[in-house]
């Protein structure tokens, strides 16, 4: 039998160093890399490439795992020559390490394809390709641009031949994603996360149209969605592997029209059958208002949520045309979830056109004190290729960061008109150490502590995202367990440090590190201690976790702060009359 290699490579991207950033244990498993796995154990099986060739897959998340270009065309050059490397998943961060891997491996005449969020937003939103897009062909590197399902067999087929065309474009053709090979990954990969924490996506498509948001340009606006056989198959062949926490990657599960069914099926299955799963959904904030749709998370298994909050001035959801969201539903909302002791974890984007450095500070000690929320982090807004405000600069060629690799949402990459770049920048490093002080964190245990949320766990979580955030300018997702830097593996163009320079350099950085966690541990730690030993500590209440009633729209900050809020109370008052009015009309 002949031999063709398949890689699957989710890379990583850069920090500010140049040094690749990786984990022992990344955080947030790749489902792009878990439902190309599936989508390639089910063509291995099926011998798409005929029956005297062995399709070999091999599958690597550069967030846990060294790469070696040359290490792996020396294995496949090894092995007769034929195989792919799908650097698959890459986002407009990951695209300059992705364009690095390419280079070294085309280099050794090596068949390569990028796919992704990067080229499928430049190619579903732009009118030309972008420089870097074409740099990847001109190298002879493939382009894809949609989603695998139904075409991923012939992509196969094409680089065993090797035919592989230039581009593969089906953003036009969106694909079912019912019955076809769930996401799986064994459990040799997912042990390499924090948790032993798998994902999947129940679903693909969002019906809002948040002008930052690239979703909805590549996987578009209509809810297409796993049936609960789906659904139940990959928790099944999960359990089997002693796999039971997962990471729902649908932008909104709320909006998956198969919502109820899922979890009618996942409730079934741990009554009847004991099989528990534990979930991490992300939803909107109008979720509370669906009927029975937060009973039943909890009861299916819901854990944690990711709620997109993004800001508490209505002229910033406006600007942003995220006109779901409604400061008078917040609280409300938050409420709903606190009840069933569900982690609520949030997104607050800093940079809206009325933002700064004043406004947000004064923003965030509203937070602080009226919404109960018990983790939140912060992005710098930026127009993330494919997304409407990408699109709307780049066709008045207004200035953009030219570095893909600061597309992370950590780094400020375009211009504010009441911040300057410095400004913005230090104000979003200043947004953790304000949020998670010392004095709010305890506050967080206190109110966790009211419904059952450990204080442990949420002051473990509050000081990692500090420290990363405030001190290494990044993101909670992209945070893993035991950071590893390579000294030789640094970005192109950025010399190689002499070991006299790199590890002092590095161990004096961890030592600050470690520092700044001790200095920040102690004190909660016997903070932890006494709450434990505290009879009354269950009975704490502040304003964030005091019942929602009508005349806090006349008293609470979020609701008097700006014209805006004002304005977003009068418009809440009327809708609600007008509801009554209906009501009153359907009972005559």
């Amino acid at each position: 039998m002949s031999i063709f290699h398949l890689v699957l490579l989710k890379p990583s991207h850069y920090d500010d160093d140049g040094y690749v950033i990786q984990w022992r244990r990344n955080g947030i498993p790749s489902n792009t890399l878990a439902a190309l796995y599936a989508l390639a154990r089910d063509a291995a099986e099926r011998k798409v490439l005929g029956d005297e060739v062995e399709l070999r897959i091999t599958t690597i998340d550069e967030t846990n795992r060294r790469v070696r270009p040359d290490r792996i065309a020396r294995i496949i050059e090894q092995d007769g020559g034929r195989g792919l490397v799908g650097l698959v998943g890459v986002q407009s961060n990951q695209f300059p390490r992705s364009m690095d891997i390419a280079r070294r491996l085309r280099a050794r005449n090596l068949q390569v394809c990028i796919g992704g969020f990067h080229v499928s937003g430049v190619l579903s939103m732009l009118p030309e390709i972008t420089p870097e897009v074409q740099e990847a062909l001109d190298l002879g590197i493939s382009i894809f641009a949609g989603e695998s399902e139904g075409r991923f067999d012939g992509l196969l087929r094409d680089a065993y031949l090797r035919k592989l065309k230039p581009v593969y474009n089906y953003l036009e053709d969106l694909p079912s994603v019912a019955g076809v090979p769930p996401p799986f990954m064994p459990s040799e990969y997912i042990s390499r996360t924090v948790g032993a924490l798998t994902s999947f996506d129940a679903g693909r498509g969002c019906p809002f149209v948040c002008s930052f948001c690239t979703i909805i340009n590549v996987h578009g606006r209509k809810s297409r969605c796993r049936s609960p056989d789906d659904i139940e198959r990959i928790v099944r062949e999960n359990a089997a592997q002693g796999i039971r926490r997962y990471f729902v990657t649908d932008d909104n599960f709320a909006r998956n029209k198969n919502w109820e069914t899922i979890f009618d099926r996942l409730i079934e299955l741990r009554e009847q059958e004991g099989l528990r799963v534990y979930l991490t959904l992300q939803v909107d904030t109008q979720c509370h208002r669906i009927p029975r749709f937060i009973d039943k998370a909890v009861k299916a298994g819901t854990m944690r949520i990711f709620i997109g909050l993004e800001s508490i001035n209505p002229d910033n959801l406006v600007a942003a045309n995220k006109k779901q969201n409604k400061i008078t539903e917040f609280r409300r909302m938050l409420l709903a979830w606190r009840e069933k002791r569900v982690f609520i974890d949030g997104g607050y984007i800093l940079g809206f056109p009325d933002d700064t450095p004043e406004t947000i500070r004064r923003d965030l000690g509203v937070i602080q004190r009226e919404l109960p929320m018990d983790r939140l982090q912060f992005y710098c807004l930026t127009p993330l290729p494919g997304s409407a405000d990408h699109t709307v600069m780049y066709d008045r060629g207004e200035y953009m960061d030219p570095d893909l690799n600061n597309y992370e949402l950590n780094h400020v990459t375009a211009y504010h008109p009441r911040m300057s770049k410095r400004e913005w920048q230090d104000i979003h490093r200043e947004a953790w150490r304000i949020f998670y002080s010392l004095d709010h964190i305890k506050t967080l245990m206190r109110r966790g502590r009211t419904n059952g949320i450990s204080p442990g766990k949420l002051m473990a979580s509050a000081v990692v995202v500090r420290l990363y955030g405030a001190l290494e300018g990044l993101q909670p997702l992209e945070v893993g367990l035991g950071r590893r830097r390579y000294r030789r593996d640094r970005r192109p163009g950025m010399p190689i440090e002499s070991p006299l320079v790199y590890y002092p350099r590095h161990l004096g950085r961890a030592l600050r590190f470690y520092a700044e966690a001790v200095r920040l541990l102690i004190p909660l730690a016997v903070f932890r201690w006494q709450l434990k030993r505290d009879p009354d500590a269950k009975g704490y209440l502040d304003q964030a976790l005091t019942p929602v009633t009508d005349g806090e729209l006349d008293t609470l900050e979020i609701f008097r702060t700006t014209e805006s809020a004002t304005a977003a109370v009068d418009a809440h008052r009327k809708r609600q009359e007008s509801r009554l009015r209906k009501a009153d009309g359907h009972a005559l």
